[in-house]
């Protein structure tokens, strides 16, 4: 039976290796900081987040349905490192604590018996709590409840323990003469060991994307849950060929000069600002890189929508509207690979989903995908976002749809494109994130049709990848 914990009160931690959780109903995650005596990280090493999980003695690990818990094994804990500081951070710095329910950290032994709980009451408009720190007293370690919010911000407070956040400008790389071999990049998680490796050759030369039996899913148990997550290749899947890819487009498609029907039109293109974030209008552009030129390295994609409220012979009603959020990876004018609800990780691993939102309720994002453009394949050209109506419901029943860029160092918003007004599509692709020498460029888009998932989505998509 696990002990409660107010806060200020500690307990001594009788086991070496121990599991660090939180329960909470907002999109977060949990990260440490390993700090000395003085309060300070020694090195960017010191600090565990999700794009560096593994730490000296610390690892993230994978929760179903709350944020990655923090795995300490205390014996491995550097003997010059005093405090292990386990931080939660809400995925949307615009919102705070005080909007949902208090959080609780829990802290179990490695066969998952609580040892202690604490429920963080008290926050209001912070979105950083400091949650719990294990420390050493007199060469033993002890847990102690903390509770301390923050409202300097995620970069604000690494900064302080003395991590490195890096604003300063760099060039950009130049082309690779041809697509190499796909490298684990330093502190990114590696895709889950189920996840087939990503082919080291090029794709075919076509690659369909035809739902797969029982795709969508029906009824109960959607969307899928537990082991064999993400799935294995479909069926057919097959390696690469040698030489001769990209392959030429189709004979006069697009045509050269001419936009394209569906295509959106061209608005000029802004840049980012570090004073607030960019309001996109439809066919703007943006580099993505801050003020400044240095190159963004890992960014978030939110969606979000509301749902549709009607009045009903006995009161008001929410009408279930279940939008679904993809990714679909392009090489040229070939899809090679999808992010969705049914595979929440490509399968090189440099976009990960962060989980279905069956109705659209709550504040913020309602889907969140993160993107590490360091890891993308050389040979993918284009990401397209797109939301799904899975019930078949129109955008003219859905309320407040949009989309955002966050900066994935710091959570801090960078650009933002609300679609004003519904339309009688089923499917809408926000925005499109593609290659342009060595940048990547975002393009606010909010193009409807019709598809009710990305199997149907798919074929439809062609004619939104000229860059123009």
């Amino acid at each position: 039976m696990s002990a409660t914990l107010a806060k200020g009160q500690n307990g001594p931690l009788a086991t070496n290796d121990v599991v660090i959780s939180i329960q909470l109903s907002a999109p977060a995650d949990l990260s440490a900081l390993l700090v000395t005596e003085q309060g300070k990280v020694r090195s960017d090493a010191d600090f565990v987040f999700f794009n560096q999980p593994s730490g000296p003695g610390v690892n993230l690990q994978p929760v179903q349905g709350q944020p990655a818990a923090l795995a300490v094994s205390l014996s491995q804990v550097p003997a010059d490192i005093a405090q292990i500081r386990a931080v939660i951070t809400l995925d949307d710095a615009t919102s705070n604590f005080g909007r949902f329910p208090a959080p609780t950290a829990l802290v179990s032994d490695a066969a998952g018996n609580a040892l202690y709980e604490y429920r963080i009451d008290g926050l209001d408009t912070e979105s950083i709590v400091i949650a719990l720190e294990l420390y050493r007293r007199q060469g033993a370690w002890k847990v102690r409840a903390v509770g301390q919010g923050y409202a300097g911000g995620f970069a604000a407070l690494v900064t302080d323990h003395g991590v490195t956040v890096d604003d300063s400008p760099s060039a950009p790389a130049p082309p690779a003469p041809a697509p190499p071999e796909p490298q684990q990049q330093p502190g990114y998680p590696a895709a889950p060991p189920t996840t087939p490796a990503y082919p080291t050759q090029p794709p075919p030369q076509q690659q369909q994307f035809a739902p797969q039996p029982g795709y969508p899913p029906q009824g109960p148990g959607y969307p899928p849950q537990g082991p064999g997550y993400p799935p294995p290749p479909a069926p057919g899947y097959q390696q690469p060929p040698g030489p001769g890819y990209p392959p030429p487009p189709a004979p006069g498609y697009p045509a050269q000069g001419q936009p394209q029907q569906g295509q959106p039109q061209q608005a000029p293109e802004v840049s980012l600002s570090k004073d607030r974030p960019v309001s996109l209008q439809k066919g703007q552009r943006v580099t993505l890189r801050k003020e400044g030129g240095h190159a963004l390295t890992f960014v978030k994609m939110g969606l979000g929508w509301d749902p549709v409220r009607s009045r009903g012979m006995f009161g008001n009603r929410t009408v279930d509207v279940d939008l679904d959020a993809s990714v679909v990876m392009f090489a040229d004018m070939n899809p090679v690979d999808v992010a969705y609800y049914g595979q929440l990780t490509s399968k090189d691993g440099s976009i990960r989903h962060q989980g279905d939102n069956l109705t659209g309720e709550g504040e913020g994002d309602d889907e969140v995908i993160l993107v590490d453009l360091t890891r993308i394949p050389a040979h993918v050209t284009s990401l397209l976002f797109i939301v799904t109506s899975y019930k078949g419901h129109t955008f003219e029943q859905i309320q407040n749809a949009f989309t955002r860029l966050v900066d994935g160092a710091n959570n801090g918003e960078l650009a933002r494109y609300t679609l004003a007004g519904g339309m009688p599509f089923t499917a809408m692709l926000m925005a499109k994130v593609f290659r342009v020498g060595g940048d990547w460029k975002l393009e606010a888009i909010g193009e409807g049709f019709h598809a009710k998932h990305p199997g149907e989505a798919v074929p439809q998509l062609g004619r939104f990848l000229v860059n123009t």
